[in-house]
């Protein structure tokens, strides 16, 4: 073959190889089975925020048949939304049957009460952190799982059984602050805004949390309120997990 054919079969067959390599590069997106809770239905901030969630993981790929939504909305609604009683909640979660390669979401959002836990109002009970642990447990076992609870004291959320090495937990305070923004002529709660802002543009949770939490601090403190302190806990295998 002339030298002038070996050099173009050469930079073809190179230039096939490289982009054969950056295709294999590129990581396949998450495949999350999500479980979005509003647990209240005295303010619209709930059901809206768990709205906006599913609209995120929908715009980022994920079948709406993953995703999965409880409201305490006594309003008509979508009938693939169930009542967000605690049963329900610990039942949709625990049976989640999440695969090797799937993520786990929870998010939940509502009101909350110290040492008593996310108040849930279809059927009048706080969820603790024992019983989402034994759920998260069955429903997730050892895939990469997030669980977010937002909520008046939710901090206690963080630790004790809740805490595993496959699990990243975020809240919206401490176990001892409450959290802001409940209001009706509210769109969204001061930490579930700060929380879907961020979604958006960070790469990993970790991200996720600082954003979250630097912008409810910012937001607080222009308002003169108690600092809610959004607290987090990382498992060991999870640390750097991706958002997307």
């Amino acid at each position: 073959m002339p030298p002038r054919l070996v050099f173009r079969f050469c930079a073809v067959a190179f230039l096939f190889l490289g982009c054969a390599q950056a295709l294999a590069d590129v990581p396949e997106p998450l495949r999350w089975q999500a479980v979005l809770v509003a647990g209240d239905n005295a303010e619209p901030v709930f059901d809206n925020a768990v709205a906006a969630v599913s609209h995120w993981l929908e715009a980022d790929g994920v079948p709406i048949s993953d995703i999965h939504r409880l409201s305490a909305s006594l309003a008509p609604r979508n009938p693939a939304i169930e009542p967000a009683s605690t049963d329900r909640v610990l039942r949709r979660i625990a049976t989640l049957h999440a695969r090797p390669g799937e993520r786990c979401l929870v998010f939940i959002t509502s009101h909350g009460r110290r040492d008593e836990g996310v108040w849930l109002a279809a059927s009048g009970e706080y969820l603790e952190p024992a019983s989402l642990a034994r759920a998260l447990s069955a429903g997730c076992a050892a895939v990469p799982t997030v669980v977010i609870l937002s909520s008046c004291y939710s901090g206690a959320f963080t630790a004790g059984p809740m805490r595993a090495p496959n699990r990243i937990i975020l809240s919206a305070a401490r176990a001892d602050r409450p959290s802001f923004g409940c209001q009706a002529d509210r769109t969204f709660t001061v930490f579930d805004e700060c929380l879907l802002a961020a979604l958006p543009h960070a790469l990993t949770w970790r991200v996720v949390y600082k954003a979250s939490r630097a912008c409810v601090t910012r937001r607080e403190r222009r308002l003169s309120l108690l600092p809610s302190q959004p607290q987090a806990a990382f498992g060991v295998a999870v640390r750097n997990l991706a958002v997307r």
